[in-house]
């Protein structure tokens, strides 16, 4: 009996060991970036059998396509910035990591990360997903950065919220009449989507919001320029689009300038070169960059490790399946992988994430079949020009004007993440379109911070 035991216990320890997987510790994976593609690639590995890390350099995932409502003053920032942690606090296999990715070791599998008070990590990793987006680009003038910054952080959006309604106060106690005339002036670079809707922003806050509330000056005479260096504003939109949200543009206000090409931004101003090589001189205290996006530096580290091709902008050339040459367990996602001249946009994002970790699930779960190459839906672009008015493109279907608004509604509230953050959004929306108010205009200064550190 006891020797039939021993037998029957060494069976079943048998039969144990033979349904352990492979590896007792769950695959590592690493993911960069906690944007769009960062996010759907950890919420399609919640369920999956894998350790995931998720790096980013901020603790909140940022709604960027309305970082520009935030600057308005439309929206707030906590209903377009939610806390990571908090937004996968359910995904119990992934750990989050506020550090900024600054290397890869492709042969040993390791990603470098400096953390906010400057020691590093190293994170090993089995699989590798990057989706660290895309930041402003000045085109080789990054000192135009210091008087003219760009729309793509949350920091980002706050400064030029300050620098708005900042120049405003400012032409009120301006005794000079050419230095309120360039307190009033507002220039923005370049015509794509940011651009048309903070143009459309400005001389909403000019003509409605603040019309009753200064003594000195009348708002509404604000000018607000939008330089471009095609013909056209939208034009990834089509010639219909483009055409109607061109005019109504003008009829807000907008001052378009088509054709040209800033060459030196400072503090009272810009220089624009036209299509003829005549350089004008624009004076004008609040300039705004929203042309043109580069890849960070660790594309570029990512690219000298695997050897990796990029083109100009530093995207990373990627295979159909989104992983690299030689490197199946690295996948790029996002607006900084090439693949097929994808746009830079938040469903790109959200789809190329998505496949990604769709992709490391099956592996791990051993599906031996060859995965189907990506393919993306187009589901449209968007633009947000003024109250009740929106261009919207989805395949064949154009739509502008007040029809094109509700759509553009409906698509970004399905997008927001959060039910708080829908619900404060669709509140907000309201009042801007039922009054013109804005609640969110509270601005502080670089002295504030430096009066709290004394």
């Amino acid at each position: 009996m006891a020797h039939q035991d021993v037998s029957r216990a060494e069976a079943a320890e048998a039969a144990e060991s033979a349904e352990l997987p492979d590896h007792v510790a769950p695959r590592r994976v690493v993911i960069v970036g906690g944007g769009f593609a960062g996010l759907f690639a950890a919420r399609a590995l919640r369920r999956a059998p894998v350790a995931v890390t998720l790096l980013d350099r901020r603790s909140h995932h940022l709604f960027q396509p309305l970082l520009y409502q935030c600057a308005a003053g439309i929206l707030s920032e906590g209903q377009i910035a939610q806390p990571l942690r908090a937004v996968l606090r359910r995904h119990h296999n992934v750990s989050c990591l506020l550090a900024e990715a600054t290397d890869v070791d492709a042969g040993a599998r390791v990603v470098h990360a400096r953390r906010p008070d400057g020691s590093e990590l190293a994170l090993p990793y089995d699989d590798l997903i990057v989706a660290v987006g895309m930041r402003q680009s000045y085109f080789g003038h990054d000192e135009f950065a210091e008087h003219a910054p760009g729309m793509k952080t949350l920091n980002d959006a706050l400064d030029i919220r300050r620098r708005l309604y900042r120049a405003f106060e400012m032409a009120e106690t301006a005794a000079d009449p050419e230095e309120r005339r360039q307190w009033l002036t507002f220039a923005l670079v370049g015509g794509g989507p940011t651009g048309v809707e903070l143009a459309g922003q400005i001389r909403e806050i000019a003509g409605h919001t603040l019309d009753r509330e200064f003594r000195t000056i009348n708002p509404a005479e604000a000018r607000v320029l939008l330089f471009e260096g095609s013909d056209e504003v939208l034009g990834a939109f089509g010639p219909p689009l483009t055409r109607r949200a061109a005019r109504t543009l003008e009829s807000l206000g907008v001052e378009l300038r088509l054709g040209t090409r800033v060459t030196g931004v400072d503090a009272h101003g810009l220089d624009v070169l036209d299509r003829d090589g005549t350089t004008t001189r624009f004076a004008a205290r609040t300039v705004l960059w929203t042309a043109g996006v580069e890849a960070p530096p660790i594309a570029a580290a990512l690219a000298r490790a695997t050897g990796a091709q990029t083109d100009r902008a530093g995207r990373i050339a990627v295979q159909p399946d989104l992983t690299l040459p030689g490197h199946p367990e690295i996948r790029v996602t996002g607006d900084v992988m090439g693949l097929d001249r994808l746009p830079g946009l938040a469903e790109v994002a959200m789809q190329t994430g998505a496949y990604a970790g769709r992709q490391v699930r099956h592996s791990v779960e051993g599906r031996t079949k060859q995965p189907k190459p990506f393919r993306y839906l187009d589901l449209g672009s968007a633009a947000y020009i003024c109250r009740g008015r929106a261009v919207v493109k989805v395949g064949r279907l154009h739509l502008s004007g007040f029809l094109g608004w509700l759509v553009w509604l409906l698509i970004h509230l399905a997008f927001l993440t959060g039910f708080r953050s829908r619900i404060g959004a669709m509140l907000s929306w309201s009042v801007v379109f039922a009054s013109g108010a804005r609640r969110e205009r509270a601005f502080g200064t670089p002295e504030d911070g430096a009066a709290g550190k004394s």
